[in-house]
């Protein structure tokens, strides 16, 4: 699989964030139950790599992506919306 192009940047407040936790705050699904299902069918890259463990702890740089969508971890705040 193809790695998706330009992730958008998703600012977080903490030094890390959970998989599920981002993905929701990412936009890339709408609740936790979604998120679960998604990790757990091996649908979510993180950093190229497929990742099943919705607690995988995300640090600033980390690149998930799912369903053609990518977005960039980053510590602080992000000015830019989401493109999705």
């Amino acid at each position: 699989m193809s790695a998706a192009a330009d992730p958008m940047d998703v600012g977080i407040r903490d030094e890390v964030i959970r998989l599920g936790q981002f993905l929701k705050l990412a936009s890339l699904v709408e609740h936790g139950g979604e998120a679960k299902e998604r990790v757990a069918e091996g649908q979510v890259r993180v950093n190229g790599e497929v990742e099943t463990r919705r607690g995988r702890q995300l640090r600033d740089g980390d690149v998930v992506e799912l369903g053609g969508q990518a977005a960039r971890v980053v510590h602080g705040e992000v000015t830019d919306n989401l493109p999705w």
